[in-house]
């Protein structure tokens, strides 16, 4: 049953700025509308998923959403929300980075619905054939210059600096409009609070070249309630890609909001429904400590991102720091997932070759890592049962060797639930 797509988002808090008319515009029928993705990376990163589920809203909602990746726009480079100009890309990075945006889009996007089909455009499309000299022709001389300098994507950069380039982006972003209003009967665009200015230019340009109907909505930029940048850690960037972010920190991300976060976001990055939403809520106001509005969070988006297989390993994963675990559980676990899961824990490299003839764990233990000071140590440790090898539990007559490596090339040892030591064994 399709829902009224304004009403949607504004339960959700996801409104922040919308034009006169256009919730009675959608209400009329089908329409299509369309949000930018700029492929500055050849992924998306958690940033991009309000606009993301913006659009997947739009489909539920039985309209036709067109997203549209930057083929030309990526060339450019917009200064809304920036403080200085990014580095412009080269067409063949920009190609291998549309390609890796698309297939991401098309994880939350139905393309081949019979009623409503998601649709890719790339505006390079039709850039490639028009020349500068057409472009001030014909759309240049519709906008003044006192129109775009009055936008705050310009104003907030003049003291700055602000090149050309940057300053003709919202006549640009303005065409994209137009033309999708034109040849695909787009009559609203969707974008972050920052991207008003742009939006409206090309409402502006559609209504100076006699264009269609055309609206603009646009969402909040999405800050997290301590004050840092949302999407952002310590590593960077919070990636879509499991390369670039693994499924387990991508899983542990959401797992580690706060509470008032984790209210606003279920909110906006699922799509429970207000009703399921409100149970949970009550339900960790509860019990706050067993983190259920983080944990319904995080299966959720990770799911949906990465896929069932994936949110197993990254439960597996954290349940290994957290929870009762096995020498299995662990080998199950890929390299970047083990170094992420044991991220900080004091490590020591060790030839393979010392594996030849076993390892005795009093070596393990204190003659070949300082993990414990001293074998009189180890060796009182070992007899109290204190010592696990890989999460098993061993004592002194244990003998290490290479079955023993996980991946072929690793050991954990630990001494309680917290202390914890890797052995790294290269050949």
């Amino acid at each position: 049953m399709p829902t009224n797509f304004i009403a949607e988002l504004t339960w959700r808090g996801m409104i922040h700025d919308i034009m006169p008319g256009t919730e009675e515009a959608l209400n009329k029928g089908v329409s299509a509308g369309y949000i930018g993705f700029d492929p500055t990376a050849d992924s998306l990163h958690i940033g991009h998923l309000v606009q993301i589920m913006t659009l997947v809203h739009f489909q539920r909602a039985g309209h036709r959403p067109l997203a549209l990746i930057g083929g030309a726009t990526g060339m450019v480079g917009d200064p809304s929300g920036k403080s200085a100009e990014r580095n412009l890309l080269d067409a063949e990075t920009l190609q291998k980075n549309v390609e890796g945006v698309r297939s991401q889009l098309s994880l939350f996007l139905d393309f081949d619905s019979k009623e409503n089909a998601a649709e890719l455009v790339n505006n390079y499309d039709w850039f490639e054939g028009m020349s500068f000299l057409d472009f001030i022709r014909d759309v240049g001389k519709h906008i003044t210059v006192n129109y775009m300098m009055a936008k705050d994507s310009v104003k907030s950069r003049l003291e700055t600096g602000l090149s050309f380039t940057e300053f003709s982006y919202q006549l640009v972003q303005g065409y994209d409009f137009y033309h999708l209003n034109k040849h695909k009967n787009c009559i609203v665009q969707l974008g972050g609070s920052d991207q008003w200015g742009n939006i409206v230019t090309g409402t502006e340009l559609i209504r100076r070249l006699g264009g269609g109907e055309a609206y603009a909505v646009t969402t909040p930029l999405i800050k997290k309630a301590d004050g840092t940048k949302f999407g952002k850690t310590a590593g960077g960037n919070v990636w879509l890609d499991k390369q670039r972010t693994s499924p387990y920190k991508f899983y542990q991300y959401w797992l580690n909001t706060s509470d008032e976060d984790a209210e606003n976001f279920i909110k906006i990055f699922t799509l429970l429904e207000k009703e399921e939403i409100d149970q949970i809520i009550e339900t960790h106001k509860l019990a706050p400590h067993q983190r259920e509005l983080q944990r319904r969070l995080a299966i959720d988006i990770t799911t949906r991102v990465h896929g069932e297989e994936d949110l197993e390993m990254a439960i597996a994963a954290s349940s290994i720091l957290f929870g009762k675990s096995t020498s299995e559980d662990l080998k199950k676990l890929s390299e970047d997932d083990f170094f992420a899961v044991f991220e900080g824990v004091p490590t020591v490299i060790l030839p393979k070759a010392e594996l030849s003839g076993g390892l005795s764990m009093v070596d393990v233990l204190a003659g070949k890592t300082n993990f414990l000071s001293s074998n009189g140590e180890a060796r009182r440790e070992l007899k109290a049962n204190a010592v696990a090898l890989n999460k098993e539990k061993v004592t002194e007559e244990y003998v290490v060797s290479e079955t023993d490596l996980i991946n072929g090339k690793y050991l954990l040892i630990g001494k309680g639930k917290k202390n914890n030591y890797i052995l790294v064994f290269k050949d």
